[in-house]
């Protein structure tokens, strides 16, 4: 009767941990940190969800992640994973970016991690996950890209991407597919770059990344193939790569994530090969 007893609480705390962490409620724990998750309204049991993963900026949380209601409405499980404040630092929870800093956290560990728990338990197809992220969540994802391009399917960083000194052209692992959006009028982290700390680190040049992307997926020229500016936003797009595929999405704001970026990323994310 004990054990009976036992194996009842277990379950129902357990059902009652998944159900808060749906709900945006309580996070979702794994052995390396805690991640925030919603399902569409409409999911049906035993379906294979696909699933946007969002990086949030410096001193946010995965639980902002939750007001991506556009994701949600199609289709999409969304996916806040939790940042760590790093030690001695006046910011709030971030990430562990940077290849010459100190790092609280092995994030592509941590990363993997989420997708594995979020996949066993709540029905995320493994295979159709885009990691995108804003600001050093979108640096996050820029530097997950190169390292580990089969960690998601695609990518997708907003005002956010490398920093000095940049990758070696020839520095990334392999192939992706990317779409890269960001601000003309973004100081915060502006196309070119800036100093910070003193001048201690050093944001990254944006066109470098784009030079970055084009060798990793083998494009054959410099500049893009396609230009698109007839809605919010103006789009570079590279067709002549060999391998992955690359996008460059501006629009006229700052540093924010503009209206109509989770149905332009979206939809340049279903039409993929």
């Amino acid at each position: 009767m004990k054990s009976l007893l036992s194996g009842l609480v277990a379950t129902l705390c357990a059902t009652t941990a998944h159900a808060g962490c749906m709900e945006a409620k309580a996070p979702c724990e794994v052995p390396m940190g805690s991640y925030h998750l919603a399902l569409p309204a409409d999911a049906t049991e035993g379906a294979k969800l696909p699933a946007l993963v969002f990086l949030h900026g410096a001193g946010g949380s995965g639980k902002g992640a939750m007001r991506m209601k556009t994701a949600l409405e199609r289709g999409y499980a969304v996916i806040g994973p939790n940042g760590l404040k790093r030690d001695g630092s006046r910011f709030g929870p971030g990430w562990s970016f940077h290849p010459d800093r100190p790092k609280t956290r092995d994030e592509l560990a941590f990363l993997r991690e989420v997708m594995d728990d979020a996949t066993d338990k709540y029905g995320i197809d493994r295979e159709n996950i885009l990691l995108a992220g804003f600001s050093i969540g979108g640096s996050m994802v820029s530097y997950l890209a190169c390292d580990a391009p089969d960690l998601a399917r695609a990518y997708a960083p907003v005002a956010g991407g490398f920093w000095r000194p940049h990758p070696a052209l020839d520095g990334c692992q392999g192939p992706v597919d990317l779409l890269h959006t960001h601000g003309w009028r973004d100081k915060t982290v502006p196309l070119e770059g800036r100093p910070l700390g003193g001048g201690r680190i050093y944001q990254g040049d944006v066109f470098v990344a784009l030079q970055i992307w084009r060798e990793v997926n083998n494009c054959d020229g410099m500049r893009a193939d396609t230009f698109d500016t007839d809605g919010a936003f103006w789009r570079r797009k590279w067709d002549s790569c060999k391998n992955g595929s690359l996008e460059f999405a501006l629009h006229q704001g700052a540093h924010g994530i503009p209206k109509g970026w989770a149905d332009m990323t979206l939809d340049w994310f279903e039409a993929l090969d």
